[in-house]
């Protein structure tokens, strides 16, 4: 008989039942924000969310009051405003425990097409939110990071401690990110940590637009059965991580008490790697799975200005110092998405409660 030994995560889980905080999620109304308040409210936490909607939807927000109960969309909030200004993030500061701040704007094409709104936004912003936290005496303040900060640093896998220059404005005002971070926690005392998101995937997240990131980009272009468009050779590789894990790593960093796991930088990611030319594959294989045939072509086109070759992630550290333990691989991740993308992208008329079965998530929660 196999005995299970229960992961630090799902301890915190049963505690957070037990005792519920207050949490401020900026950008709660994107892929990632929108996940943590899905999580949030199933583990009866109080939530404020924060999005001006630059790159967060309101069916997002309409998507989690599906997946929850009634009783816990009540214990939700939501300011819309802009990171921009700092009364608002003030505003929203006041009363919280912990705070998960997503809000950016990613994309490396973008900080290259417009690097002053993306410096207004990750820059400027993200210090509004440090000052309002920090007034507010929050408890901790976690912060998405990325792992566009390792540059050209050619080593594999990336370890925290090693970066090399950045290649994009997007890089470098999320390398300033951590810059500012680390002055706050050693001039005021402020419980901050950053997560260098690997390529998070994941339901919800958009397929469409110029910057739209290449799984769901992909998926939709097969679905509707259109070319795909790989930049370079298909051999450059990503550290792809499900979106899960990066949930998971939030919510064991806000809550982390050692002293020496404070005021890190943390890589959240698989700790492995894929080829454009072995993601497609799995795509192809996890749509047939779906009932759906994939016949279009892979076109090859020239390398993307600003893209690293090469990355993954050693996570030893998030392992050691939160207790971080990924649950889902790459195949195990798009295995779980993809549903969510052929109901969203086909129109099927899939019930909300056969939907969540399909993405191995409950409508209600589940006691541990």
């Amino acid at each position: 008989m196999s005995i299970h030994i229960m992961t630090r995560y799902e301890h915190l889980q049963g505690e957070l039942r037990r005792n519920p905080k207050t949490w401020l999620v900026t950008g709660v109304a994107g892929f990632i924000g929108s996940h943590l308040l899905e999580t949030l409210l199933k583990l009866d936490q109080t939530v404020v969310g924060l999005d001006n909607f630059a790159t967060g939807y309101q069916r997002n927000l309409e998507d989690v009051q599906t997946l929850v109960m009634s009783a816990q969309w009540a214990r939700f909030t939501f300011i819309e405003g802009d990171i921009r200004d700092l009364a608002t993030c003030q505003r929203a500061c006041q009363g919280a425990h912990h705070v998960l701040h997503q809000a950016a704007l990613g994309s490396v094409p973008r900080s290259l097409a417009d690097p002053l709104t993306t410096n207004a936004t990750n820059v400027s912003g993200f210090l509004n939110m440090l000052v309002a936290a920090r007034d507010a005496k929050t408890h901790s303040f976690i912060y998405a990071a990325s792992s566009s900060t390792y540059g050209d640093h050619p080593a594999l896998p990336k370890v925290e401690e090693t970066i090399g220059h950045p290649l994009s404005p997007y890089a470098v005002t999320k390398y300033v990110n951590e810059l500012y971070a680390d002055v706050f926690a050693r001039c005021y005392g402020f419980h901050t940590i950053g997560l260098r998101y690997f390529n998070v995937f994941g339901p919800r997240q958009d397929p469409n637009g110029a910057y739209a990131a290449v799984i769901p980009k992909w998926t939709a272009a097969m679905i509707a059965n259109d070319d795909v468009f790989i930049n370079g050779d298909g051999e450059t590789s990503r550290d792809f991580c499900f979106v899960d894990n990066a949930v998971q790593a939030n919510l064991l960093a806000a809550t982390v008490t050692e002293p020496e796991a404070r005021n890190q930088v943390y890589n959240v990611a698989v700790g492995d790697r894929s080829s454009l030319n072995q993601l497609f594959e799995a795509l192809c294989e996890a749509l047939a799975d779906n009932g759906i045939d994939y016949t279009g072509n892979k076109v090859y086109r020239d390398f993307r200005a600003g893209d690293v070759r090469h990355s993954q992630a050693d996570i030893g550290k998030a392992r050691r110092l939160l207790g971080y333990a990924p649950s889902h691989d790459i195949r195990q991740g798009i295995d779980a998405a993809m549903p969510w993308y052929v109901h969203r992208l086909t129109g099927e008329q899939t019930s909300d409660a056969r939907l969540a079965a399909r993405l191995h998530k409950p409508t209600r929660p589940e006691p541990l």
